[in-house]
């Protein structure tokens, strides 16, 4: 039996709460998570069988490349449940950069729906993809499936000038932001918070522990964010 989403009896996920603000009411990250073994393997598609139960997952080819896959071996995705009142479908990644990108593109840009989000982490890596909304290259951009100049125009505006997520990924390639406040930042970014509160959050939970872990820094940031 393949279903296309879960059911918290069968698998182990990951949860945690979200931001009360920003967050498309048609999205959700409730579901995290999921492990098991492929059953079946496609560029566009994994199933992963959980107690024998088959998720359809949809991948971009990214995740597809880095992990592999072929029926029979264990695999471990981050996930994203979207949710449509006609459907619910269960995207899948091999890292949380893959899916942090994802929702940002989704939740922060307007005009951009999980097809487009898929296609542009299809087109090109994660890192090329950060590098080209930094440079404000247009025409890179452009490059993946479905995403006209415009498109394109609209996704450097709204990351880079509203969002200010650029701000992050240039701090931590430079070093100014170790690597686990970075990766802090960018969550909470992606559950719907601005950069600039994202990391006065992030930075108080420093002073009192410095070698926080990117979950705790998380974790405390949100306790505060959220009152």
């Amino acid at each position: 039996m393949i279903v296309s989403y879960p059911a918290t009896f069968y698998c182990i996920f990951d949860t945690f709460q979200l931001a009360t603000t920003a967050i498309s009411p048609e999205t959700s990250r409730v579901i995290a998570r999921l492990r098991g073994n492929i059953i079946e393997a496609y560029p566009n598609r994994l199933v992963v069988d959980c107690h024998g139960v088959g998720y359809e997952t949809i991948i971009p080819l990214s995740t597809y490349d880095s992990l592999h896959p072929v029926e029979g071996a264990s695999v471990d995705l981050r996930t994203h449940l979207h949710i449509r009142e006609n459907a619910q479908t269960l995207y899948g990644f091999a890292s949380e950069e893959e899916r942090d990108v994802f929702l940002l593109l989704i939740d922060r840009v307007s005009g951009i729906g999980p097809a487009i989000a898929i296609a542009i982490l299809s087109g090109m890596p994660v890192a090329l993809f950060k590098s080209a909304v930094v440079a404000g290259d247009v025409a890179m951009l452009s490059k993946s499936k479905g995403v006209g100049k415009k498109t394109a125009e609209r996704i450097i505006l709204e990351l880079k000038d509203k969002v200010g997520v650029t701000d992050t990924w240039q701090d931590a390639a430079s070093g100014e932001v170790s690597s686990q406040a970075a990766d802090a930042e960018l969550a909470l970014i992606a559950l719907g918070y601005k950069q600039v509160d994202s990391r006065k959050a992030v930075r108080a939970i420093l002073d009192k522990e410095p070698t926080a872990t990117a979950e705790i820094l998380i974790r405390g940031a949100l306790r505060s964010l959220q009152g």
